[in-house]
């Protein structure tokens, strides 16, 4: 597991932080699409991502979903930070995009590190500030583009996301994600097809235009 941290944080944190991180990280794993966090939770961990990718989504009085932003390895997220710190039940949902795995660090140390290590402090407030630029970017997304515009982003940034230009995922999946119908996506992507923007497959959809 050192290596795996080493090769996603070694970059960002010194030796002293990632045998730290190594000594009390505590490990999980999850499948495609098994929920990581649940709206309504209490957080003690925050997660380092090692390897993987999960998509964070909102959910509103009604129970549709909107996805707010993914994340990679090498990211944390920082609602789970300050749910942490504020001991406050958690407003978002964390969905394993594809197979990750975690290491999960305890408040208690969170907030010592932020103290002891210049890195950890720089890379949990480029984290706040990386996570909010990405939901005003999702608010943008929403007020300025249509609808067409809206869901070829959101084909590429999940491609990009997966680092595969085919995307095994389904029309209703996607009209969750983006808080609409079926019938609007299945709509929208014939007319990306026909623009050649996409070519629709069977359970697949291959992004062309990236």
């Amino acid at each position: 597991m050192k290596s795996l941290l080493q090769d996603a944080y070694g970059f960002i944190f010194e030796d002293e932080l990632i045998e730290e991180i190594n000594e009390v990280g505590i490990y999980k794993s999850f499948k495609k699409d098994d929920i990581i966090i649940e709206i309504g939770d209490y957080l003690k961990s925050m997660p380092l991502l090692i390897s993987g990718a999960i998509k964070v989504l909102r959910e509103d009085q009604d129970g549709d979903e909107l996805l707010l932003y993914f994340l990679e390895r090498g990211d944390t997220c920082a609602m789970t930070l300050t749910c942490c710190i504020g001991n406050a039940q958690s407003e978002i949902r964390a969905i394993a995009e594809s197979d990750t795995q975690l290491l999960m660090i305890p408040v208690q140390k969170m907030e010592e590190w932020t103290a002891k290590y210049t890195s950890w402090r720089h890379f949990v407030f480029e984290s706040y500030q990386n996570r909010l630029s990405e939901m005003l970017d999702t608010l943008d997304t929403i007020a300025f583009l249509k609808m067409d515009e809206r869901l070829m982003k959101y084909l590429r940034d999940k491609a990009k996301i997966n680092q595969s230009e085919t995307l095994k995922i389904t029309h209703q999946q996607i009209a969750y994600d983006m808080h609409t119908s079926r019938v609007v996506i299945s709509r929208l992507l014939k007319k990306l097809e026909i623009e050649l923007k996409i070519k629709l497959h069977r359970n697949s959809i291959e992004v062309i235009d990236l």
